[in-house]
């Protein structure tokens, strides 16, 4: 969570000289893209080393699908917003998901929403909507559009919390981070080929990008799904909920 939470910090730098989300969406995958692989591989080789069954088609599709809705989707709207919106906005918003990972568990799964979950919501909630309105008569339309962006990203993200639960324990919690991240990936890339073509960049945009590569997306990503082989992603996103404080401290 600490990690993840430097992503906004790097994207508001970055914007400084390009203000381009797909831009950056698309080098920051690029820069991360040869870790995954390297990790997919080796995840590969112990599984079959160890006469260990390898994934079907259904369930490498099934990974591929499910690593686009959390790093491709919930990635490009969450660089929309902060096209709008300050760092500190955008993590607070963005922590919202773990509401949503209830909300969503509650409807599609079945799973039961606690009293202190409500609770938990409520409070939540009302603490967002007073930075909200403080920020809106300074921010006024930008900080509605940018803060859409980013509730966007945090149902997408929540979705993806609990549809990976299924791969990471049927598959690893390596090899599914390295499957899903690369495929989200290239599709970063693909989306800012077709849609603007021009990667054209400065030696500063690009370090920045290559941090936010190492540092906010690997390095969390694995460790992230590491937590959730071993506990649940409703305790995952609750224990996340730390991320706005490092981000604002």
């Amino acid at each position: 969570a600490s990690l993840f939470s430097t992503k906004a910090i790097f994207i508001k730098l970055a914007y400084q000289d390009q203000l381009n989300a797909t831009l950056m969406l698309a080098y920051r995958m690029a820069f991360a893209l040869p870790f995954f692989i390297a990790a997919g591989l080796w995840a590969w080789r112990q599984k079959t080393s160890r006469g260990e069954a390898l994934p079907g088609w259904r369930m490498f599709a099934g990974a591929v699908m499910t690593g686009c809705v959390g790093y491709y989707l919930s990635s490009f709207t969450d660089f929309k917003g902060l096209e709008y919106i300050s760092a500190q906005l955008e993590r607070l918003l963005l922590f919202t998901y773990p509401i949503w990972v209830l909300v969503i568990g509650a409807v599609v799964l079945g799973q039961k929403i606690t009293r202190h979950a409500a609770i938990a919501a409520l409070v939540s909630y009302t603490g967002l909507a007073i930075v909200f309105g403080m920020d809106l008569p300074e921010g006024g339309m930008n900080t509605v559009i940018g803060g859409a962006w980013v509730i966007a990203c945090a149902i997408l993200f929540a979705a993806y919390q609990l549809l990976a639960k299924r791969f990471v324990t049927a598959m690893g919690s390596v090899l599914f981070t390295a499957i899903a991240l690369t495929s989200s990936g290239v599709a970063c890339i693909l989306h800012h080929a077709i849609f603007n073509g021009d990667f054209t960049a400065g030696p500063r945009f690009l370090w920045l990008c290559a941090g936010c590569a190492v540092f906010a997306t690997v390095l969390p990503s694995f460790l992230v799904n590491a937590g959730m082989a071993r506990i649940s992603p409703q305790a995952v996103a609750m224990i996340s909920t730390i991320s706005p404080l490092v981000t604002i401290s």
